[in-house]
């Protein structure tokens, strides 16, 4: 099929990359010309894992193209996909300005019946307003239909969630166009859910804060287990194994961050409250994820008692391991507060370090370090902040030799504790 997707950002250009590796004609377009070319020559802003081998290949089957053009993305396709960003608003509520514009240029270029796909992450009703826009803006009149199809990507692993999905929504205002839409994710082995287009929308934002509060639940725990004497990592996989309740999402540490769970929560809030419910439940999350990054501050100042003046090394940067996206990173958040309260910090990141210079500058109080292994050195304190499993090689003894003081806070427990001790380390974790 000829698919046009609007946005290269993580979604779009995984979702591109993906239709085109199965076989579909796929035109992506950005309104960025230097992006465009970047993408052409077969390179990514981005690092994911295995995407930019998709893109290049791709690219040079001639099956993923890109272009700066909506209108030539509307003419050459049968089903357009926006994938365009939805940004948090200062009250948490999502600022939809980027999928109306796209929705009024679908509409003055539209000349005949195509199927509208919203595949960012967008409110309730969305997909309604969306096909009121085009009817509005369209001179032609022509039919069209506009469907629901949330993406379940999880940054770090996106194409693969994407090559082998646990289930694809679509959800449909009229039966036209599910045929196509079935035809489209036929390579992709998965449950096809066909539902209404509001459904479609809340399942999103349902299934992210659900995972955040699993996360919260966690990190709740977390401080119980200490408070107890007990180990949140043994408390977490005796809950886990109960097939009602599962492993994944249960691992204590400093929080969620990213651009998804922050903004999908309070987008969810929002909606919520708009629709006359006050949601509570999800209003505690946000504070306990909040809570969490105080008590692993506190942690820190416990143990040294005072920071100013004090060097510390910080391992991690992007929010979360194989990225390298800093946006809403806990491990940022982890950073600028060290440095408010005086610190010189040494860090290392295996992907995120450039793009975090525009949030840390470089400079007295923040220096980059290239090798992992040489961040401790000189240091009063060394911090664990991703979850990178390259962390869990770092040299120990070499570490414990290059530190002023032997201390290890490590906010995602990539370390086992005795290893720790017998290394010579003070060593606080999280939950145990």
């Amino acid at each position: 099929m000829k698919i046009a997707i609007i946005g290269t950002g993580y979604v779009g250009l995984v979702t591109g990359a993906c239709f085109a590796e199965v076989g579909h004609q796929v035109l992506c377009v950005d309104n960025d010309p230097k992006k465009v070319e970047m993408l052409r020559g077969g390179g990514i802003p981005i690092y994911e894992p295995g995407l930019e081998d998709l893109v290049r290949r791709n690219v040079a089957a001639g099956r993923l193209d890109f272009t700066g053009s909506t209108a030539e993305g509307v003419e050459r396709s049968e089903v357009i996909f926006i994938a365009v960003p939805t940004p948090p608003q200062n009250d948490g509520s999502v600022d939809l300005s980027f999928i109306e514009a796209v929705a009024r240029e679908i509409a003055a270029n539209l000349t005949r019946y195509r199927i509208i796909v919203d595949k960012s992450t967008v409110p309730v009703k969305t997909a309604e307003k969306v096909a009121e826009t085009i009817r509005r803006y369209c001179k032609s009149k022509v039919e069209f239909d506009v469907v629901s199809n949330p993406e379940f990507l999880r940054e770090g692993f996106a194409v693969d969630d994407l090559m082998k999905p646990d289930r694809i929504v679509i959800g449909v205002s009229s039966p036209r166009p599910e045929t196509a839409m079935r035809e489209l994710y036929a390579p992709f082995q998965a449950p096809f859910i066909v539902t209404d287009t509001n459904s479609a929308e809340l399942i999103k934002h349902a299934a992210n804060s659900f995972l955040a509060l699993k996360i919260s639940y966690a990190n709740a725990l977390s401080v119980v287990c200490e408070a107890a004497g007990a180990n949140v990592q043994e408390v977490t996989r005796g809950m886990g194994l109960d097939a009602r309740i599962g492993t994944r999402f249960l691992n204590a540490g400093l929080g969620f961050g990213g651009s998804c769970f922050p903004k999908d929560l309070s987008a969810f809030i929002q909606i919520s409250t708009h629709l006359g419910y006050d949601f509570r439940l999800l209003k505690e999350v946000q504070r306990i994820n909040a809570e969490q990054m105080d008590r692993f501050v506190k942690k820190i100042t416990d143990t040294l008692w005072v920071l100013k003046d004090k060097q510390i090394g910080v391992l991690g940067l992007a929010f979360k391991q194989n990225t390298d996206d800093v946006r809403l990173s806990p491990a940022i958040d982890l950073c600028q507060r060290l440095i408010k309260d005086g610190a010189r910090l040494r860090v290392n990141d295996p992907q995120a370090m450039e793009k975090a210079k525009s949030l840390l500058p470089p400079g007295p109080q923040v220096e980059y370090v290239s090798d992992m292994n040489a961040v401790p050195e000189g240091c009063d304190a060394l911090v664990i902040a991703t979850e990178w499993p390259e962390f869990t090689k770092l040299d120990l003894t070499r570490a414990r030799k290059a530190m002023t003081t032997p201390i290890v806070v490590d906010g995602r427990n990539l370390f086992d504790p005795a290893e720790m001790e017998q290394h010579g380390f003070i060593y606080k974790s999280i939950g145990r």
